[in-house]
């Protein structure tokens, strides 16, 4: 099967899907390719090469010197005391500066087109203090030196092993001191997903050399696949997180499990790297992945900063590089000569057979859905602070924005379509009824904060469809799209809605045509809602406006809502979190934020889902003695809680609105996390028919494992992150238990948040393992 006919770059398809970006590695490579190699690579289809940073003189200097410094320790010994000759102070081995037999590499104008690589045979995790002290400073030479020449990507092959935990924090404390000698390059940490038995890279080291003791994995020891992730964690815990350091992640012979996939999938991937083994041959004899690597790759590269990839050892290699080198060796060929250079060293031509097969790849996923746009794709992972519509007006283009979700306005129309169809089927008495005959088939409807209009004009469609007479009214209080919506009532709505400029709390109801007496409202439409349901004040703004309903048959759209809440490992938001350093109250803002690059700790377990529901509101609020105590001691249409004993010393005039909840969470899979993930769905009418069902419930939801079935495609809301402000790690089969408050005082409205940890060391006992710190997002509260 041949893999050719690359996609074209110009074609309408190419941008319908994610593009690979294909650099190759040679693990042998000792020297930096020269002009003609370099474009030689390019023409056979890789976008970029790697680059060693020092050569096999600078290698060979170094173990010459190391063999030198042990023979003069040893001499040395033989000169002391046995007591004596473990003192620390005695001298170590340092490395002398790089000179310019030591490395191929120099400032040029292609240098930022190269990834260049850090020496494989150091080991910075070695037992034997001498050896990881060489690795440190070679380490240090080599990353100075590439930043120093331009290089902006510098890969440093990872910890051989996982197992000590002295080893991994050595090299660990390395790549943080590493970090502090480049300024601006990017450090890319190279690691195998799992270690596969048997597999390990076999590149010789110092350890191997000088000491011999380093043992194999056994092959027939369980494998824990979460050993590299594990070490992965402890260096980045350690680097604190910096915006620097990156992952080349090695993908295995054999596809691990969903639950690794996904972690290493909200880490910051810069490379996938896929060694020849990796790859099998179909009958034709070309190379070929499985399909579960096809679909690990087709995973990853839907991110928006998607990783590059590596092919490793998949040619050309250095013996097809070296027909150009031949002739060039040659200061003036003849035509003889040059012939008979590429006989001997004839180049392969033509696109690699890998590379064509990875083009094969590119072009067989899955298209964009329309839930991956550019625009939606630029917002993955970006942290915006919650609106406050209350507080603030919005601008034309923020409406505009909402008023792109086609899929909200049709479940907010077939909800009005429901309500407007049952109450002709049911003959509900209405605002517009009398006592000898309630039902009246007129309805008053009225759309609060109506924003730019769409609202109001799918009423009118619910009202033509359903073939029912209304009067409707329009509130909004922003007095900029308060002129919009007059333009746009005397355009497109025919003068039918009647529009008052006021906050819906203080709007003194509707009066209908032919009275001069204000009536209540039959069907009340609102879209308050943010994206943890409650978060805009929807609750506190329904308060204001909901004793304007007809009792007992007015209803609200939306008719309730529930909050849901899921613990999840998020490093990107963490980490830029961490760095907005101006921000004394940055961890504790609920950010609205399109997640994407994120692991979720907890799994679906028996009586303890993954998402899990915190609370609800229902509209609208139960008529009971509030109202009385309310008008009793002048408090408005807000609803109160009779009695004392308010929090934060108010009045508890919306004390009914606080809530609170405990939810635990099971994670089988040790890990860190770094947040809650907040959600919402609402049921925007429910079916008053007898046996009415599940058919005529219309919901909207943006939990992952619901939308698609209630509300798929539907783009106007993302979800809440309530971040923590360290990392919380957790053990195997640990419980994650969650408490969350909505608190408020009257004037404005926040959420406290706190996690903890426990696991299980017997069939009846738990022990805390950790905690989160109280978390508050009062001084950045929303304001009523």
């Amino acid at each position: 099967m041949s893999y050719s006919g690359a996609l074209n770059p110009a074609s309408e398809d190419y941008e319908s899907r994610p593009h690979y970006y294909i650099g190759q590695h040679d693990s042998d490579r000792c020297e930096v390719l020269d002009d003609d190699q370099y474009n030689q690579v390019l023409n056979s289809g890789f976008n970029f090469v790697t680059a060693p940073i020092t050569n096999q003189h600078f290698f060979r200097r170094v173990v010459n010197q190391h063999k030198e410094f042990l023979k003069e320790r040893q001499e040395w010994n033989d000169r002391l005391a046995p007591a004596q000759r473990t003192n620390p102070s005695l001298p170590v081995p340092i490395v002398p500066t790089l000179t310019d037999e030591d490395t191929s590499l120099y400032p040029s104008h292609h240098i930022g087109s190269f990834i260049t690589y850090a020496s494989p045979w150091i080991d910075l995790c070695s037992t034997d203090p001498y050896i990881s002290g060489v690795s440190r400073q070679v380490l240090n030479m080599e990353v100075a030196y590439a930043n120093f020449c331009g290089a902006r990507t510098i890969v440093i092959p990872g910890p051989r092993q996982d197992e000590s935990g002295r080893g991994v924090a050595q090299f660990a404390r390395a790549i943080q001191e590493a970090l502090l000698q480049v300024t601006r390059a990017n450090l890319i940490i190279h690691l195998p997903m799992y270690r596969e038995p048997l597999l390990e890279e076999k590149c010789e080291t110092l350890s191997d050399i000088f000491d011999g003791s380093r043992m194999d994995a056994d092959p027939k020891k369980e494998i824990d696949i979460f050993t590299s992730w594990d070490s992965w964690h402890t260096i980045r815990s350690v680097c604190e997180y910096s915006s620097r350091l990156f992952l080349a992640l090695r993908i295995p012979r054999r596809v691990p499990e969903k639950n690794l996939q996904e972690r290493w999938f909200s880490e910051p991937l810069h490379f996938l790297t896929i060694g020849q083994s990796v790859f099998q041959s179909n009958r034709a004899g070309s190379p070929t992945l499985t399909k579960h690597h096809q679909d690990l790759i087709n995973r990853y590269m839907r991110l928006k900063n998607a990783p590059w990839i590596i092919l490793n050892d998949v040619g050309p290699n250095a013996e097809d590089l070296g027909a150009a080198r031949a002739i060039k060796a040659i200061e003036y060929p003849s035509l003889a000569e040059a012939s008979k250079a590429l006989q001997e060293r004839k180049p392969k031509s033509g696109l690699n057979e890998y590379v064509s097969y990875m083009k094969y790849l590119e072009r067989q996923q899955p298209p964009y859905t329309a839930m991956e746009t550019p625009a939606l794709t630029s917002f993955q992972d970006w942290l915006q602070s919650p609106l406050q519509p209350l507080a603030d007006n919005l601008e034309s283009a923020t409406y505009e924005v909402f008023e792109g979700d086609p899929v909200k306005y049709d479940q907010y129309e077939a909800a009005i379509k429901e309500a407007m169809a049952e109450w002709k089927i049911l003959k509900k008495p209405s605002a517009l009824g009398t006592e000898s005959e309630p039902y009246n088939p007129e309805l008053v409807c009225a759309v609060a904060g109506a924003g730019r209009g769409p609202l109001v004009t799918r009423v009118l469609r619910a009202a033509q469809a359903t073939n029912t007479k209304i009067q409707l009214w329009a509130v909004e209080k922003n007095q900029n799209a308060f002129v919009y919506l007059l333009n746009k009532n005397k355009r497109e709505w025919d003068g039918q809605v009647t529009l008052v400029k006021t906050d819906m709390r203080g709007w003194g109801g509707p009066v209908p045509r032919g009275s001069s007496t204000p009536c209540k409202v039959d069907i009340l439409v609102t879209e308050l809602l943010g994206s943890f349901g409650d978060n805009e004040l929807s609750p506190e703004c329904l308060d204001g406006i909901q004793n304007h309903l007809f009792q007992p048959s007015g209803m609200s759209i939306p008719h309730s809502y529930t909050a849901h809440l899921s613990p999840i490992s998020t490093p990107r938001l963490f980490a830029d979190i961490a760095s907005r350093e101006s921000d004394p109250h940055a961890f504790e803002i609920p950010y609205v934020v399109r997640l994407f690059q994120l692991d979720f700790n907890a799994q679906k377990v028996p009586n303890h889902p993954r998402f899990q529901q915190a609370w609800e509101f229902v509209h609208p609020v139960g008529v009971n003695r509030a109202d009385e105590f309310a008008a009793e001691y002048g408090f408005g249409r807000k609803y109160v809680t009779p009695g004392g004993g308010a929090m934060y010393g108010s009045n508890g005039t919306n004390e009914h609105n606080a809530r609170r909840c405990h939810l635990t969470f099971v994670c089988p899979t040790r890990g860190v996390t770094h947040g809650l993930a907040g959600y919402f769905e609402s049921t925007l009418y429910e079916s008053q028919l007898e046996g009415g069902g599940e058919g005529k419930k219309v919901e909207i939801s943006i939990l992952p494992d619901q939308i698609d079935r209630k509300s798929k495609d539907m783009i106007s809301w993302f979800p809440i992150f309530f971040p923590l402000k360290k990392p919380l790690y957790f053990p195997q089969d640990a419980e994650l238990e969650v408490s969350m408050w909505r608190q408020t005082d009257d004037t404005k409205v926040w959420y406290e948040w706190l996690v903890e940890v426990y696991a299980w060391v017997g069939p009846q006992t738990r022990i805390k393992v950790g905690a989160s710190e109280m978390h508050s997002s009062k001084k950045v509260a929303c304001l009523m």
